[in-house]
Parts: C-alpha cells; sequence; structure tokens
C-alpha cells in the first residue's frame, strides 16, 4: 500500500503549481540564491535552472516538486510588491497596467486568465482567487491543454532584453480572434492571455493589431526584419467581420475571396493593399512601408483550409485559447507562420540570411542598402543563366526543345529519394518479421554543413577536376563503381552487391553511362574508392554554408518539442523505443507542433525548385516562383543526395559488419528482415554503444526511430496479391494498409 501512496504522491508532485519564469528568478535573487547554488540543490545542471527561469523549459519529476517547494518558501519570505495593494475583483487602479478578467479557459481550479482592452492606458482588475499581479501578466503558466502540457513559451532571440520580452510585443506573435457568448470581440494571444477587440470592422482591426495590440517577433538575425503580427480568424470572427465561412466553388478553385468582395472594397477604401495572392487562407494585409517603419497584418483563416490537416492535423477545431498556444508555441520555436508550412520554411531561410544589411555610413552619415554576405542575395538568378540540367522540365532556357520531348540522364540532373526494394531471399523468407527504421529529420541533417551555390550564377567548366568541396553540378560516369567491392573508412570489404541498391540512382539501379550528379553524389564515389573523371560542370565559387542557421533552430524546435512530449535526446534505445511508443496520446495538440515542424523541412526544401501553379502557365514560359532568390534547385537536389548518400553509407556500415541488406528504402525508411519485433533485434548494439558509423536509435536528426513492423508473410502476401515481386513495402510498413491505388492497380 505505500508503494502505491508513494506513486500517487509522485503523480500530485508531477504537476506542483509554479509561479511564471520572471517571479521564479525574482524570487531567487531575493534571497541572494545564485543559478549554481539552486542547480546543487535540485542536482541538475546550472544551465537547466537557468532555462527554468527563462521560460525555455518546465522542470518534470522528480525535481518539480522540490523546485515548487523552495519557490514556496521564497514567496513566504519575499511576497510580490503588488501582494499588498492587490484590488479586490473588479476594482480598479491607475494605469498603465492592463485590465483583466477571468474567462473559462481552463479548470475552474486554474487562476483565470487575463483580458486586456484596447485603450492606450488600459486597466487592471484582478480575480480574488487569482495570484498577485506582477508587472507582465500574460506570463503566468498555463497547460498546453486544459490538463497537461506547460504553456507555450517564447524563443529569446540575442537581441532582445535579458528578460526574453520585447516591449514592442509584450503579447506575443500572434492572436486567435473569436466572439465571446455575450458578444465581445476577443483576442486570445499566448499564455493564456486574452485582449478585448474593439475594431468594428476587419480594417479597425487592422489597425488595432497595428497600433493597440502589441503583437509580433523580434527578428531572427541581425539585418532582418521583425515578424508581422499574426491574426487568425475564427469563424464567428468572420461572421462578424462581414467574410464567409466557406469559399464558394468559384473562389475556392481561384484560392481567393473575389476581388469586388465588400470587405475588399473597405480595406481599398481606407488605402489597405492586398499582395499579389489576394484575400486568401493567409491573406497579407499592408500599406507601402514609411523608411523603416512596416505596416503589415498577416491574417490565417482556418475555415478556408489555411491549417492544411496533412500537417496541422485537427488544430482548425481546436477552441481558440488552445490554437493559440498551438501556433504560439511553433511560431517561438520556428517563426511566425507566414503561410503553409513549405512557405514557412523558404521564409525561414531568408529570415536568418536577410539579402541585404545597411552599408557603411557614408560622407552625409547616410546608409545605403548592400548585398549580406553569406545570403542569396536579394536578385534571382537570371533565366538565362540557369544550366539546362539543372532546371525542370518546361523551364524558359529548354524553350528549344520539341514538345513532349523526355531529357535522360545525360541532360537533366536526377537528385531525388529513394524508392528502392527487391525479393527477400530464402534466408530472409525465414525470419518472421520485418522491421522498418525511420531516419529523423531526415533532409535537415541533409542540409547540416553542406556547401550550397550563393548569389553569384554558376560558372561553366569542361573537363574539370573534382573537388569535393566545390558545389555543383557535374556530368561524369560513375557505371564503373562496384558495390561487391567497397571502401569503409580506410579498409577495402567485400559486399554482396547483388542485394544493395546504387547510391547513384533513386531506384537503386546501376547507372548505364554518363550522368548529371550533384557534388554529395560524386564525392561519395570516390568515398567508395572509385575515380571519377568529370567530362563537364556547372560550378559555384562563391559558396558557404547557408542552411545551417536553418538546420540548427528547425533541429532545435523539433528536440524541444519532443522532450515536453517525454522523448529526451539522452535516453538509452529501449527507453527511446519505449518512449516513442504512443508519444503523440501524450499530448495530441503538442504533437501537431512536431508533424509541422516536419512538414516545415521538407515543405521549404521543396519550394526550392516550386513548379508552375496554374494561372495560365504554357511551357516555355516564365512562370511566378522564378522570379525569387530562393528559386534554387540546384539547392535542393544537393541535400537531396547528401541524404540519399547520408543512407547509403550507413547500410554499408551495417552490411559490412552485420551481413544484413535492407530489402526496401523509401526516401528516409529502411526496412530489413529480423527475427524479433524490434529494431534493437538487427541494430548491432553491444553495451549500449551502437555500430559506429551506422544506424543509431534517438531523436536527434540523423538518428533513426522505429517505423513499424510486419511480418514476413504479410509482405510477401502483399507482392502476391498485386503480382509486384518488388514492391515497395516501406510504404506500408508503418501500419500493413495497402489500397489497389496505393499498388498502382
Amino acid at each position: 500500500m505505500s508503494e502505491l501512496f508513494d506513486r500517487v504522491d509522485a503523480l500530485v508532485a508531477s504537476r506542483s503549481p509554479l509561479p511564471p519564469p520572471a517571479e521564479r528568478k525574482r524570487l531567487r535573487a531575493a534571497h541572494g540564491l545564485t543559478l549554481d547554488e539552486v542547480a546543487a540543490a535540485l542536482d541538475v545542471r546550472r544551465a537547466t535552472v537557468s532555462g527554468w527561469e527563462s521560460g525555455k523549459t518546465e522542470p518534470r519529476p522528480p525535481e518539480r516538486d522540490a523546485y515548487a517547494r523552495l519557490l514556496n518558501k521564497l514567496a513566504e519570505l519575499y511576497p510580490a510588491e503588488s501582494n499588498s495593494a492587490a484590488p479586490a475583483q473588479g476594482t480598479a487602479v491607475p494605469p498603465p497596467a492592463p485590465q483583466a478578467r477571468p474567462v473559462s479557459t481552463g479548470p475552474a481550479s486554474e487562476p483565470a486568465a487575463m483580458t486586456v482592452s484596447e485603450n492606450t492606458q488600459p486597466r487592471l482588475a484582478v480575480n480574488a482567487a487569482a495570484p498577485a499581479a506582477v508587472s507582465r501578466p500574460a506570463a503566468t503558466a498555463r497547460p498546453f491543454s486544459a490538463s497537461r502540457r506547460p504553456a507555450a513559451r517564447r524563443a529569446v532571440p540575442a537581441n532582445t532584453p535579458q528578460d526574453g520580452v520585447d516591449p514592442r510585443f509584450v503579447n506575443g506573435p500572434l492572436a486567435v480572434v473569436d466572439v465571446g457568448v455575450d458578444g465581445q470581440v476577443l483576442a486570445y494571444c499566448v499564455g493564456g492571455l486574452v485582449l478585448d477587440v474593439p475594431a468594428k470592422s476587419l480594417a479597425g482591426l487592422v489597425e488595432w493589431t497595428l497600433k493597440g495590440a502589441k503583437l509580433g517577433q523580434p527578428k531572427l538575425s541581425g539585418p532582418g526584419k521583425n515578424a508581422d503580427p499574426l491574426i487568425v480568424l475564427t469563424e464567428a470572427a468572420l461572421e462578424r467581420y462581414g467574410l464567409p465561412v466557406r469559399f464558394t466553388d468559384e473562389e475556392r478553385l481561384a484560392g481567393r475571396l473575389t476581388e469586388g468582395h465588400k470587405v475588399a472594397r473597405q480595406l481599398a477604401r481606407q488605402e489597405w493593399k492586398l499582395t499579389k495572392r489576394g484575400f486568401g487562407p493567409w491573406a497579407r494585409i499592408y500599406r507601402p512601408a514609411q523608411g523603416s517603419q512596416r505596416a503589415c497584418v498577416q491574417l490565417c483563416i482556418p475555415s478556408w483550409d489555411a491549417l492544411d490537416t496533412r500537417h496541422w492535423a485537427h488544430a482548425a477545431q481546436l477552441p481558440p485559447a488552445e490554437l493559440a498556444r498551438l501556433l504560439g508555441t511553433y511560431a517561438s520555436r520556428v517563426m511566425t507562420p507566414r503561410g503553409s508550412t513549405a512557405v514557412t520554411g523558404l521564409e525561414l531561410m531568408t529570415a536568418l540570411h536577410p539579402p541585404t544589411r545597411a552599408g557603411a555610413p557614408d560622407e552625409d552619415g547616410k546608409r545605403t542598402s548592400e548585398h549580406n554576405p553569406g545570403s542569396l542575395g536579394k536578385d534571382p538568378v537570371d533565366l538565362t543563366d540557369w544550366p539546362s540540367c539543372e532546371v525542370p522540365d518546361g523551364h524558359p532556357v529548354l524553350g528549344d526543345l520539341p514538345r513532349f520531348y523526355v531529357r535522360g540522364p545525360g541532360e537533366k540532373l536526377f537528385e531525388e529519394a529513394y524508392d528502392w526494394a527487391r525479393p527477400l531471399t530464402d534466408d530472409e523468407c525465414m525470419r518472421p518479421n520485418l522491421v522498418g527504421i525511420d531516419v529523423n529529420m531526415a533532409f535537415a541533417a541533409g542540409a547540416n554543413g553542406l556547401l550550397v551555390g550563393l548569389a553569384q550564377a554558376p560558372t561553366h567548366v569542361k573537363t574539370p577536376v573534382f573537388d569535393p568541396k566545390l558545389p555543383g553540378s557535374w556530368l561524369v560516369d560513375l557505371s564503373h563503381v562496384d558495390l561487391s567491392r567497397v571502401k569503409s573508412g580506410k579498409e577495402w570489404v567485400k559486399l554482396d552487391g547483388e542485394l544493395l541498391p546504387s547510391p547513384f540512382t533513386p531506384k537503386g539501379e546501376r547507372p548505364l553511362g554518363p550522368a548529371w550528379y550533384a557534388t554529395p553524389t560524386v564525392a561519395y564515389a570516390q568515398e567508395l574508392g572509385y575515380d571519377v573523371t568529370p567530362t563537364e560542370a556547372w560550378v559555384r565559387y562563391d559558396n558557404g554554408r547557408y542552411l545551417d542557421g536553418w538546420y540548427n533552430r528547425l533541429r532545435d524546435a523539433y528536440i524541444e518539442t519532443m522532450a515536453d512530449l517525454g522523448v529526451s535526446a539522452d535516453l538509452p534505445p529501449q527507453e527511446f523505443l519505449a518512449a516513442m511508443d504512443g508519444y503523440r496520446q501524450h499530448d495530441p495538440d503538442l504533437a501537431i507542433v512536431v508533424s509541422a515542424i516536419k512538414a516545415t523541412v521538407k515543405g521549404g526544401l521543396g519550394k526550392l525548385r516550386e513548379r508552375p501553379r496554374g494561372e495560365g502557365w504554357k511551357p516555355g514560359e516564365p512562370w511566378r516562383a522564378l522570379a525569387r532568390p530562393t528559386w534554387r534547385p540546384d539547392i535542393r537536389a544537393a541535400i537531396i543526395s547528401r541524404t540519399r548518400i547520408n543512407m547509403h553509407r550507413k547500410i554499408v556500415k551495417h552490411a559490412a559488419f552485420t551481413g544484413q541488406y535492407p530489402v526496401a528504402i523509401l526516401s528516409d525508411c529502411a526496412v530489413y528482415a529480423a527475427d524479433g519485433e524490434s529494431p534493437l533485434d538487427f541494430l548491432p548494439y553491444r553495451e549500449g554503444k551502437p555500430l559506429p558509423g551506422g544506424f543509431k536509435l534517438g531523436v536527434n536528426p540523423g538518428l533513426v526511430k522505429h517505423e513499424g513492423t510486419q511480418s514476413v508473410l504479410w509482405g510477401e502476401g502483399v507482392r502476391e496479391q498485386f503480382n509486384a515481386p518488388e514492391l515497395n513495402l516501406a510504404r506500408y510498413i508503418k501500419d500493413g494498409a495497402v489500397t489497389d491505388q496505393d499498388s498502382g492497380e
């Protein structure tokens, strides 16, 4: 019975209430304690306590209970200065503090959320049952969902004050605007803050957002721009401001409201403008900038399918407060959404490496804009400067090709992810299971440390000497590479080349002659121990590690969110597999953020080679995406090349050590025949340590997780059913579901 009581006590301790991060720091400082002293007392690292005080992380059991006990004792010794003067509920105190009132967004036992009026000098009224007010009431901690995770925490860019709050954006990056039961328009912000919205029209809402809401996000790099505030409109808010809850068939086809809609006319009368994409699910409403002063508000309209269910799941159906916390978490860890996850992924690259910066002052002290080193520049690559091998079909430089002409490997750079499978061997058929492993954030890992061309156009070189550190596209014959004898490290090893896919083609077929490849592919042929002699190349002497910051931000966002879901980066293999089993059920709302982060990676890379999207386009004509400096199919090709090579390097290491070969690979998922149902039944761990250079279980990008397990009988049955001996089983290993459409029937 005592053990049962201990478990109950531990469960209660896991939800020990904590004051806001700023109050934690105040209490520690009031008692003269250092971070090192608190860390030593709680048996944690100094950086851990610092993270608790900045709001970057939240303590978890068993440290949470001890930390809460410490803060409660300090709060008794050093009460907040406002405690003695805290008015009763509904009592007004002089400005400038905001007005507060309770809203029913959580359990009755939780502190009331804050509501702020639009007034320039707002007022404050405190619920008598709520904790004492502090200078920034919105920072009170609330669960991420009504009964689970902590509230979203703001990122702390290097150029913000020590408390992590920019006074211009004190209410967070975004707000979800809804209509309350009393008819009042409310704006739900991160941290439980709720603002009263006085605007009677959409134009008024835009004005209020810019002048009174204090929404936005600090820039992510020195030469960059602060993020524009994001307003999410619920269905009730759409009706209030005269907008349709759903698109008509015509509007859905166009992806926007008709230009003559009354709300669009109202905006035009007040000199507000819309971007070229018009009033759609992700509308941008702005006035031309005056000097450095921007006037722009982004709208997100979930009922117009702004939040794609493939990436945001059920987010559009969440209550306003929950949706604000979900989007706020994504905004603080990635950036304020600028559109779809793909658009945001591309915008994040630019936000971290703006194309221009302020130059040195001239004789009159004036500064002018100049190129920002390390960026892609502000001008796109000229259409005529693109190598024909790097552009997709239909590009203007291919305008002279006959219609329906199909370019071969010697004319087109074709770097794509793996889609390869083979029949099972007799030995593999005797094993009971097929086990799939999936590489975490594989394409993000492929971008890390990758050298890519920057602002200048490529240089054409005949009979070049291959340089693995020079990004570009190379025409070279790799058909002589024999996978049955390759170098692994400094030693030559013998493998069964018939059971391995070629690293040089997406389908795993051995190349038949010269073909165009990105630098990582050609470099891998050298790594395997073979000579390469390119006959032609387009190389980029102006290059750099443009994507490192992008990778680091998305990696940190992914790891931090997975840690909130109970999957930390330091778990041993068995515990990692257990934590990953059902982690989405740990907090379904927060799990949506994980999906959105992954989609930001893949979608952002896809945007680097965006194809025409209708609009009356015809082959040989330019399309809109070509006008962006970030239209860079060469960068996309290099990332995919490196990702595919990373996968092949691991399967070669694994095969050389264990004699096991994959039976199918789909992009970042590999399937092996195994005697057990777990990856640990075929991954060669020794004393808890993985094979160097091989597959390693873990949450970090580049490490692997369990994708799914099915029986060998299932795999052979599916292939027999569809008469497809090489049907790619990696596509269905997760849940085993196969449809006629999936199989190509």
